[in-house]
């Protein structure tokens, strides 16, 4: 058996007049994110995650915010898509772990339907998906509220 380990990262910056959605779940807040798609910060990070861990380059390389196929495109879609792609080489999800980083909203009654909702896109168990949240401290585009920002690592397994 062979293991893999991809790193994802994205930010957003935030725009009025938009839904707020971050791992396929609508968060109550003032504002959302802009972006081509649905601006699904986290998704976005965890496929880039998934698709580096196989080698598979990145989000934009398949999706790319140039065409108009992808605008207002659900970033769980796209997620389940790349999914598809790693799979077809052999690998399976070992574990995701992410962080979200933002002063505003706070995340944490949100994080166990976020977590289940990425199990089921991807048929993995909740328990393989670590979701958390952090600020930024007020430091940075983040720490003015300006935008939010996610890192993630995934461990791939073939075999």
């Amino acid at each position: 058996m062979s293991f893999r380990v991809g790193l994802g990262y994205d930010v957003h910056p935030f725009e009025e007049n938009r839904k707020l959605i971050l791992g396929g779940i609508e968060i109550p807040f003032e504002k959302g994110l802009k972006g081509h798609s649905d601006a699904d910060v986290l998704l976005h990070a965890i496929t880039d995650a998934i698709l580096g861990a196989a080698s598979l380059g990145d989000i934009g390389r398949h999706f790319p915010d140039t065409d108009p196929a992808f605008k207002n495109a659900d970033s769980t879609q796209l997620l389940k898509d790349s999914y598809k792609l790693v799979q077809e080489k052999g690998f399976s999800i070992t574990n995701i772990d992410s962080t979200v980083v933002a002063e505003k909203p706070k995340l944490s009654k949100f994080i166990p339907k976020i977590q289940s909702h990425i199990g089921e896109t991807l048929n993995c168990d909740v328990e393989q998906i670590s979701v958390k949240a952090t600020t930024n401290e007020k430091m940075g585009f983040v720490g003015r509220e300006e935008g939010i920002a996610v890192h993630a690592v995934v461990l791939l397994k073939r075999g």
